[in-house]
């Protein structure tokens, strides 16, 4: 495996400068330490795809070297090299990830096939996870639907960042699928065989939160009968999703900011600090920078956040999925319900596809599940479909600057207004997600007569947060 890279620690002079020609002679890049500490500094400049390691050194021991490149790059093998071999030695070392284990003096020959021997070891390794994570990456991607210039351009920057260690910030609006592309993220990365594991910050109370994130001490609080490790420690070596971050409280920002800088966190209740290494990727609704302007978001933790972002576009920027989407739900639900994918009468569509989706994939999936769910002989026409769908504003004759026509038979006003009424009250509640006072002020209206109107038009179920 010519041009691969190789990096020698030993003490003794000698033995690196042996080493360095026999492996330059072969075609290897070859780099050399003389002890523990300036192969760390080695190993944290570059990459390697060998490392060949004195056991005993003036500064450390070969052991905390094979520790290291295990922790941070797994991948790497480890050929353990020494002129003091025991039995207890050489276990141990294997136990820990060692590839091999030869001893002083030792044949050139023998050396040099030991090192063809691991870049094989490693070059299939490569090749393994290359197809896993091809694997992977078509799975997610099955499950992520579009196949619009918005969506590729989504698709193409998870493919360019999930074999980075680098913090993402995933942006849009409720309903896009944030999760789903900080999964996709996950499973295309070389940590997609450890945790995934995803909080709601905006989902758990301000006094729980920290608790769920860092854990706690026995005795920390009334109730905690015992020591529990938080979700940074259930996600280590993993990826950790932080949705609606722009949720959580100002004080946690703080400790979070420290446990990204310092990949540390404390749990509550003790003194002790727990090494913590966890990939973050965070999710929000919100206009973070706006957050920040206003003082209710960190901005040393937006920055440590905003690494990289990747914004998701809203439906209605991207209709011409929407066909494919419908195709994928009605599938996948049919499917759970036993019974065929019913076909969607043109006057169906036709309403679907002129709907604005306020709640974007989530609702159109809603939508797709209910009408399958409604469906007789196979078909679902109009009639299976939801009310807001079939009741769009632009019915009502808002926006076209154009009054509506009286019909000669006469109309009932107070039915009309109150029509016209709803349907607006209805979509500023979509666009804010359910939360009354941002869609009162979305209307121009005070909360209380925001409330009084909902109660007065039926529509109290309708709104999925209360203020």
């Amino acid at each position: 495996m010519p041009g691969a890279r190789i990096l020698i620690v030993d003490d003794e002079r000698s033995m690196r400068e042996f080493l360095d020609i026999l492996f330059r002679q072969e075609g290897y890049e070859v780099t050399t330490a003389d002890g523990v500490a300036s192969a760390r500094l080695a190993l944290d400049a570059d990459d390697y795809d060998v490392v060949i390691t004195d056991v005993q050194m003036p500064d450390g021991n070969g052991l905390e070297v094979l520790r290291w490149v295990k922790g941070h790059t797994p991948d790497t093998v480890v050929v353990m090299i020494t002129a003091f071999a025991t039995a207890e030695t050489a276990i141990e070392a294997m136990k820990q990830g060692a590839y091999d284990y030869i001893n002083k003096p030792f044949k050139t020959d023998e050396v040099r096939l030991i090192i063809e021997k691991a870049l094989e070891k490693r070059e299939l390794s490569s090749e393994n996870e290359r197809l896993r994570s091809e694997l992977r990456r078509e799975k997610r991607q099955r499950n992520m639907v579009g196949t619009s210039d918005a969506m590729q351009a989504v698709y193409d920057l998870v493919a360019q960042v999930a074999g980075t260690k680098t913090n993402v910030l995933i942006a849009g609006e409720s309903g896009t699928g944030k999760e789903l592309v900080a999964r996709a993220i996950h499973d295309q990365s070389g940590r997609a065989d450890e945790a995934f594991i995803a909080v709601n910050c905006g989902a758990i109370p301000e006094n729980l939160l920290e608790s769920e994130l860092f854990g706690h001490a026995k005795g920390a609080f009334t109730g905690a009968v015992d020591h529990k490790p938080g979700l940074f420690e259930a996600a280590s070596k993993g990826t950790l999703f932080l949705d609606e971050i722009g949720e959580m409280p100002a004080p946690l920002q703080v400790k979070l900011l420290r446990a990204i800088q310092e990949r540390q966190i404390r749990r509550v209740g003790s003194s002790e600090d727990v090494s913590v290494d966890v990939r973050i990727v965070a999710a929000t609704n919100r206009e973070l920078r706006s957050e920040v302007a206003q003082g209710r978001f960190r901005e040393d933790l937006y920055y440590r956040l905003n690494v990289i972002q990747i914004a998701i576009p809203p439906l209605r920027e991207r209709m011409e999925d929407v066909p494919l989407l419908i195709q994928h739900f009605a599938e996948k639900y049919a499917a759970d319900m036993g019974r065929p994918a019913p076909n969607f009468s043109a006057a169906a569509l036709q309403r679907i596809e002129a709907y604005s989706f306020p709640g974007n994939v989530r609702e159109l999936e809603n939508t797709i599940e209910r009408a399958v769910a409604l469906s007789r002989e196979d078909l679902a026409d109009v009639d299976v479909l939801p009310a807001a769908v079939l009741e769009p504003v632009e019915s009502l004759g808002a926006g076209s600057g154009a009054p509506l026509d009286l019909p000669t038979e006469g109309a009932d006003l107070e039915d009309l207004v109150n029509r016209y009424e709803r349907s607006l009250l209805r979509q500023a509640l979509r666009r804010t997600g359910g939360v009354k006072k941002r869609a009162a002020a979305l209307l121009g209206v005070s909360f209380r007569s925001f409330r009084y109107r909902l109660e007065k038009l039926g529509l109290e179920d309708d709104s999925s947060q209360s203020d």
